[in-house]
């Protein structure tokens, strides 16, 4: 059996969508990046800012406002970042229809 580099333990799927969003970093200096992918409880995106698993942003969404996530990786110019809220399911549909359409 081959050995697996990484092991995908999310309950929830992912919608792709590719939008541009800014955040402010740790250091609360604006981060600009593009969201490749979301869910309802967090969401991979690409930024050149170098950022460490357990950092923490604050990343503006259409709908929902303001959200705190937590970097859980960061690999080549892409991280993968938890939401310390779940965003509620109506408002989540909404956000993903205006990311679709900014696509």
């Amino acid at each position: 059996m081959a050995s697996v580099a990484f092991r995908d333990d999310r309950n929830a799927g992912r919608d792709e969508v590719h939008f541009r969003a800014k955040a402010f970093g740790p250091d609360a200096k604006p981060v600009a990046m593009v969201i490749v992918n979301m869910s309802a409880m967090g969401l991979m995106a690409r930024c050149e800012s170098q950022y460490q698993p357990g950092d923490r942003l604050s990343i503006n969404l259409p709908v929902i406002g303001v959200v705190v996530a937590q970097i859980r990786w960061s690999l080549g110019g892409r991280i993968g970042c938890e939401l310390d809220q779940a965003i509620d399911l109506a408002d989540y549909y909404e956000l993903l229809a205006i990311m679709l359409a900014a696509s």
